[in-house]
């Protein structure tokens, strides 16, 4: 069995979930130390076939999702396949799945069923809208959640163009970080009262509560804010700005960083203008301060500008790509970029842990399953004699890789 360390060591979770958002919380949890157990079809996760990219014929999405983790193959359209799954939830801490309304009920395994079995358990259900409500039975994707919980109407270039995503799966990964979060705040309810319960999350809420700004600003006049660019609704300046060889962002938004930032642009000029008095000020008037700055700012190259305002005390850096950003001085330090060993693709590197524990660090210790790799070893571990084993392989129940 392999070791884990972290504040979640011992906690055994089973994971019934693809793609993305349940992924997601279950790393999240792995990487904390929890013993994750993904549970998958003999067809395997879909992120298995997003080819290209892949490495030594493994998919890069699928490594990337699920590092940490132990990994089975259990046909749950099966009786033996289903009698696994019944004792690796019996003796579970928490279950993470995201499918549809309905599909663990139909196989048997939905929550009701598995809480009789095991009241201690922690069931949380990530899916598109949530399980309630109108949209409870449909399916859901990050571009669509994104497009209906407002974030595509405040992400652009400005106000006139078309709606835009963000280029990350926002609400997948917000989603399973809400679902991870979930999952803890019921284990320690559990441990106040003995019993488990439901945790439901959805893509869509994942979007709504990347809007707290703006919708602020519209229960309080009445009018959606739209895209900004890379301004803010609130503050400014803070932005990126275009220098003599980059861009940078600036974020000098407060009053003591703006006045900073007049002082290392050696701009006086901008401090004495009564539309950049103060932040409503320049608020009222952000082309005239966009404009006043776009040109001071693209004298000097971008190093030379982060030099200048790192010394003034105005915060301010680099707009980096993501080959950049892994190299990072930074990232590195923080151990956001590590390495693990994979069965098949050899040394790959993955994320790490963006949560540090002084006394319980979490890590990134395993790389992502092969398909059915922890089969028999998860198996026996839960008390399955060999002949099952093998039984339960040759009636097609489960798979081993």
């Amino acid at each position: 069995m392999t070791e884990h360390s972290g504040p979640l060591a011992g906690l055994k979770v089973i994971e019934f979930a693809h793609i993305m958002a349940g992924p997601v919380c279950g790393l999240m949890l792995a990487d904390m130390g929890a013993d994750v157990i993904k549970l998958e079809s003999p067809e395997g996760d879909d992120s298995r076939r997003f080819l290209p990219p892949a490495i030594a014929g493994e998919p890069a999405a699928f490594m990337m999702m699920n590092r940490n983790k132990r990994g089975i193959v259990a046909n749950l359209k099966s009786d033996g396949g289903r009698a696994v799954a019944r004792r690796l939830v019996g003796r579970a801490d928490a279950v993470i799945e995201n499918y549809r309304k309905g599909t663990m009920e139909k196989f048997g395994l939905g929550y009701e069923a598995c809480a009789k079995e095991n009241p201690g358990l922690v069931w949380c259900e990530l899916s598109g809208f949530g399980r309630t409500g109108p949209y409870a039975e449909r399916g859901g994707f990050d571009l669509i959640a994104q497009g209906m919980s407002g974030l595509m109407s405040i992400t652009g270039a400005g106000a006139g163009g078309p709606p835009m995503k963000v280029g990350a799966p926002l609400t997948d990964i917000t989603a399973g970080i809400l679902g991870a979060m979930g999952v803890l705040a019921a284990l320690l309810a559990r441990a106040r009262t003995g019993r488990g319960q439901r945790v439901d999350t959805s893509l869509f809420e994942a979007g709504i509560v990347h809007t707290y700004w703006q919708s602020a600003i519209a229960f309080a006049t009445g009018t959606a804010p739209g895209a900004l660019g890379t301004a803010h609704p609130l503050n400014a300046p803070y932005q990126a700005f275009r220098t003599s060889d980059g861009w940078i962002t600036l974020g000098a938004a407060n009053q003591a960083n703006w006045l900073r930032l007049v002082e290392a642009l050696a701009a006086p000029e901008l401090g004495r203008d009564p539309r950049f008095a103060d932040n409503a000020s320049r608020m009222k008037n952000p082309q005239a301060l966009e404009a006043a700055l776009a040109p001071q700012l693209a004298r000097l190259g971008s190093a030379e500008w982060l030099a200048k305002l790192e010394a003034a005390g105005v915060p301010a850096g680099p707009v980096l790509d993501i080959n950049q950003m892994h190299r990072d001085a930074q990232t590195l330090a923080r151990e956001m970029v590590v390495e693990v060993n994979h069965p098949k693709a050899g040394k790959v590197k993955t994320l790490g842990l963006p949560v540090k524990f002084s006394g319980t660090p979490g890590k990134v210790a395993g790389p992502a399953p092969t398909l059915g790799q922890h089969t028999r070893e998860v198996l026996a571990e839960y008390g399955f004699a060999e002949a099952e084993i093998e039984k339960l392989i040759a009636t097609g129940a489960v798979a081993v890789g």
